[in-house]
């Protein structure tokens, strides 16, 4: 099955890549390899996820803020490959960042919502290497952040 029918099949409605807001781009291709800046956290309005998890955001919640990241990172792929993601031949590394409290130490757990997603599109082909690493802060406030590498064909 094609990564686009695996879409349709999950009911997955990809958001609008964004442009990036800094001085870096938001996707580089060198050789065979797809790096996608930082993707953050940003719910189906186009509203920021924001606050600390461990206060202000559950694991739970924190887990669909990281899957709103994995989604941002098949968008950027999608649009990197100029929409033809059969042009991805695997998910190589995700790097998750969890904006926490000292004490919250389910970090993996969050970046499990962009891990899971990942693999739910790309089957074995999304099985990737990974971090999850906590911060006292993220760009904007918001919850979660998430990068990636992409292998191309």
């Amino acid at each position: 099955m094609s990564f686009e029918n695996k879409i349709k099949e999950l009911n997955i409605e990809l958001p609008e890549a964004k442009a990036p807001v800094g001085s870096y781009v938001a996707t580089k291709i060198s050789g065979n390899l797809l790096y996608i800046s930082g993707q953050i956290s940003i719910n189906s309005q186009g509203e920021l996820i924001k606050g600390k998890v461990g206060r202000d955001l559950s694991t739970e919640e924190a887990y669909k803020a990281a899957e709103r990241c994995g989604l941002s990172i098949v968008a950027q792929a999608k649009k990197a490959c100029n929409d033809d993601l059969s042009k991805i031949k695997s998910c190589i590394k995700l790097t998750g960042f969890v904006n926490s409290t000292d004490d919250f130490i389910e970090q993996p757990k969050v970046i499990n919502g962009a891990s899971d997603l990942i693999k739910s599109i790309f089957g074995d082909k999304g099985m990737h290497t990974r971090a999850a690493v906590s911060t006292n802060s993220l760009p904007l406030g918001v919850s979660v952040e998430v990068d990636a590498i992409f292998e191309l064909n």
